[in-house]
């Protein structure tokens, strides 16, 4: 058996192992009221049951990628990506509009931006086919215009704070400049996690001129640019005629084949897309990996990771220096019921760690600390009267942790005011035991809005306890 049979077999198989759903699809046309009731037709395609398996084995609902075409690129050329996405648990939409000769980024952009909540919307309804399969996490992904519509679009969900928009994701990526906007401008907004993959010898939107800029703009806390060695603009997708003929134009030195180039970039995107939309953090490692011991690529990489807890001990409580949005305490390596705050208060000796979670990337575990308990202390681990203690840290973004003690179950109310006095933020009015006690403020204000830098008094009121200490918020 020659060797091309056998490398057909083996990715049949390979494909046949690794699918864990089949693809169906359907097209709907949505209307924009915003716009005039602008007709967006969109292409939508999703998991569906094995052949010999009933609805049950859809495990749940999925994420969805949401791409954006070419110039002048029908979105059936970019089968390959629904061919790889779907069977593992992805819902693939395309729009189609903007498809002519005279094209305007900015609707394209605004039809992306409108897809990305009319999707949800669409997962709601009893009559649609993906009706109950729509998860939260989106992804914007675009090839050249498409790539650069997305950064339009994604611009304007990350200032209005979108909780859906999780990555975006652009292939040979192009600057969108016409009616006054500009993709390469927006990235300055965008600061969702970003992957741009491009073609080292992509001459229709060269790198310099295109990707890189955007990729320099970009405010993501993690963002990375991947040069495909050898790779041109078009074999992101399937052969097209016009793009491909735009590429025989102005391209030059492509020496790999659009097999391989799509290979290494299923490579990357399989892991990106696990780890941003499906939240799993053994894919970002491996993803990492791949970046740093693959021969086949270039790459830049910025990424500011969450940082590493350690633990100080506060006359016997245990206190993570690191914040985030959750907490979770072990003893020598066992799990800690309830312990999901910022501090603890230990009552047996041992080795305590302590995992912090985050709102963007994975969670981190302190080193441990070892702790000995002390009989003689008892009556210590209770305090004897009302403090509050400075906030740390001060001056504090883009939170903060405020710490007191109570010596005896009692309601306990804690305000925070700007310098006219005025109630800013109210974080505890409750009933609460007695013990070391802590909460964090994130710097937002009653109604959840981000508050601006500067002076704030916090003040606790406990039965005829009341204390008050002053905090700095810098941006």
């Amino acid at each position: 058996m020659n060797h091309l049979i056998k490398l057909i077999i083996f990715s049949f198989f390979f494909t046949f192992a690794a699918a864990q759903y089949g693809v169906d699809n359907y097209s709907k046309t949505f209307q924009d009221s915003s716009r005039s009731n602008r007709n967006i037709l969109t292409e939508i395609y999703y998991p569906v049951p094995l052949q010999g398996e009933d609805m049950l084995s859809l495990d749940g609902q999925f994420p969805i990628i949401l791409f954006g075409h070419g110039f002048l690129i029908n979105w059936d050329t970019y089968q390959n990506l629904w061919d790889e996405f779907v069977p593992k648990g992805y819902i693939m939409v395309f729009p189609r509009t903007e498809s002519g000769l005279n094209t305007d980024h900015q609707q394209f952009g605004w039809d992306l931006q409108f897809l990305v909540t009319k999707i949800q919307e669409e997962g709601d309804s009893n009559s649609s086919p993906i009706y109950n399969l729509v998860n939260n996490n989106t992804a914007l992904m675009g090839h050249s215009m498409g790539g650069g519509a997305s950064f339009l679009a994604a611009d304007s969900l990350c200032v209005n704070n979108n909780n859906q928009l999780k990555t975006i994701i652009g292939l040979a990526v192009a600057e969108s400049s016409s009616n006054g906007v500009s993709s390469i401008a927006s990235a300055l907004n965008v600061t969702i996690p970003a992957l741009i993959i491009s073609g080292s010898q992509d001459g229709v939107t060269p790198q310099g001129v295109h990707q890189l800029p955007i990729y320099n703009n970009l405010n993501s806390n993690y963002k990375t640019f991947i040069s495909i060695l050898g790779g041109g603009h078009c074999y992101f997708g399937n052969p097209n005629f016009f793009c491909d003929l735009g590429e025989s134009a102005s391209s030059n030195g492509i020496s790999i084949s659009r097999v391989e180039q799509q290979q290494v970039t299923f490579d990357f995107l399989n892991s990106w897309l696990d780890f941003t939309l499906k939240d799993d953090c053994e894919q970002q490692a491996l993803f990492q990996d791949s970046l740093v011991n693959s021969n086949r690529i270039a790459y830049n990489q910025f990424h500011l990771q969450n940082p590493v807890a350690s633990i100080e001990d506060d006359e016997g409580v245990l206190i993570a220096t690191a914040i985030g949005i959750g907490y979770q305490w072990y003893l020598n390596d066992s799990v800690i019921t309830n312990a999901n705050n910022i501090s603890y208060v230990p009552i047996v000796s041992g080795e305590y760690t302590v995992e912090v979670f985050f709102s963007n990337g994975c969670p981190t575990l302190s080193d441990s600390y070892n702790f000995s308990y002390q009989l003689s202390n008892d009556k210590e681990l209770l305090p004897t009267s009302f403090l509050m203690h400075q906030n740390y840290p001060n001056p504090f973004n883009p939170s903060t942790i405020i710490r007191y003690n109570l010596p005896y179950d009692e309601l306990v109310n804690i305000n925070i005011y700007d310098v006219k006095g005025t109630i800013i933020k109210s974080l505890i009015n409750t009933n609460q035991e007695a013990g070391n006690r802590s909460i964090v403020w994130d710097a937002t204000n009653n109604t959840g809005q981000p508050v601006s830098a500067g002076l704030y008094i916090y003040t606790i009121q406990v039965g005829g306890f009341r204390q008050s200490r002053k905090m700095v918020l810098v941006k």
